[in-house]
């Protein structure tokens, strides 16, 4: 098939592309960076190279494809987060009713079901709406859990304040995964059949936050490394201390507090997946280390 891969050589995107090319698929990578062509072409795959704000750009990339895969990479110099993720579905949209395309796998969120409250993953909820209203064209979206990743943020944390935090306690949960679950769910997706508009959550472990920090701490030396409950004000000027635009802090302190009531796993938990990713927290732990000593 021919499929395009949106998100240049991202922690989704690149082993995503790796599996397609090892499958024997004709894949263009998207990327708006001219210095990546020769690594996207190392992988076995073309390079697009233009911006995801360029409708003409993306539909002239899209069109004569089997499948694309879309994401909204992030931006943390624009006013308006929301906004700006919206803008960029709608691009997308767009391209996708221009070119032809009859498959879509959409990166979305788990809590994307809800209008608001969420921070970035408000956003996501309006990409869904609107690949959703494409006549006659398949959309499978994919809610990814919280990403282990998110956390290699926090090693400066770790190391000048000996402390992990944010604004939800220890005693929260958080449904994980590691992004190459995610690549392995687009790929099985994007390689498969499915019809309509549907979405499917991409999860890799559920663990409590207690048990993630015991477990991270662990794995670097620190197991009684402890985990510090900030409130929402505190929260927002550590993240603006740590350089985020106030724009930009305000809507992740937003989602911090959507973990720390839960709403963000109501409707994961009524749909739960039949299978999970294979990367457990043990898995990540190593990574995390690796990093961290690195």
């Amino acid at each position: 098939m021919k499929i395009i891969v949106t998100g240049s050589l991202g922690h989704i995107s690149k082993p995503l592309t790796e599996i397609l090319t090892g499958a024997g698929h004709d894949v263009t990578v998207i990327s708006s960076d001219a210095g990546k062509v020769s690594a996207i072409e190392a992988l076995g795959a073309k390079a697009a190279i233009g911006s995801i704000e360029d409708v003409a750009f993306l539909t002239k990339t899209f069109t004569g494809a089997d499948a694309v895969y879309t994401m909204v990479p992030p931006n943390f110099g624009v006013s308006n987060y929301r906004q700006y993720i919206g803008d960029i579905g709608k691009n997308y949209a767009a391209a996708i009713k221009a070119s032809g395309v009859t498959r879509v796998v959409n990166l979305s969120s788990i809590g994307a079901h809800l209008e608001k409250g969420t921070g970035p993953i408000a956003g996501l909820h309006d990409v869904e709406l609107t690949l959703n209203a494409l006549d006659n064209v398949a959309v499978k979206h994919l809610r990814a859990g919280f990403f282990y990743i998110n956390f290699f943020a926090n090693i400066d944390m770790i190391k000048n304040n000996g402390i992990l935090g944010n604004n939800y306690s220890k005693e929260s949960r958080l449904a994980l995964v590691h992004p190459r679950d995610i690549a392995e769910a687009a790929a099985q997706e994007l390689q498969g059949t499915f019809s309509g508009k549907s979405h499917r959550y991409v999860i890799s472990d559920e663990q409590k936050v207690s048990t993630l920090v015991k477990t991270l701490g662990a794995a670097i030396g620190k197991p009684d490394l402890p985990w510090v409950e900030f409130n929402d004000q505190d929260s927002l000027a550590g993240m603006t201390g740590a350089g985020f635009p106030p724009a930009i802090a305000s809507v992740f302190v937003e989602m911090g507090t959507a973990i720390r009531s839960g709403i963000l796993w109501e409707d994961y938990d009524r749909n739960k997946p039949a299978d999970y990713g294979k990367t457990k927290l043990d898995d990540f732990a190593d990574e995390f280390a690796a990093v961290y000593k690195g």
